[in-house]
């Protein structure tokens, strides 16, 4: 897992990991989603790679436009 950057400072996003085809969040409190192309979208999945790797927005991108289209939620 990679520290996200967050740049605002208020991210609910702590750490993720760019797949291929995928991205994994952990959250504050310790929960990882899994996020791939198959569920979530392939623009969606790439636009979240694109946010991770800016350390900022992601959690926010998340909340808006993909909300609770992961394909697995990991427990912390």
């Amino acid at each position: 897992m990679k520290p996200y950057k967050n740049i605002s400072g208020k991210s609910g996003v702590i750490a993720y990991e760019i797949r291929e085809r995928s991205i994994v969040v952990v959250f504050v409190g310790g929960d990882s989603y899994l996020y791939d192309y198959v569920r979530t979208g392939k623009r969606e999945v790439e636009k979240m790679k694109e946010l991770a790797l800016q350390g900022w927005g992601l959690a926010t991108y998340i909340s808006m436009h993909v909300k609770d289209r992961y394909a697995q939620k990991i427990a912390g």
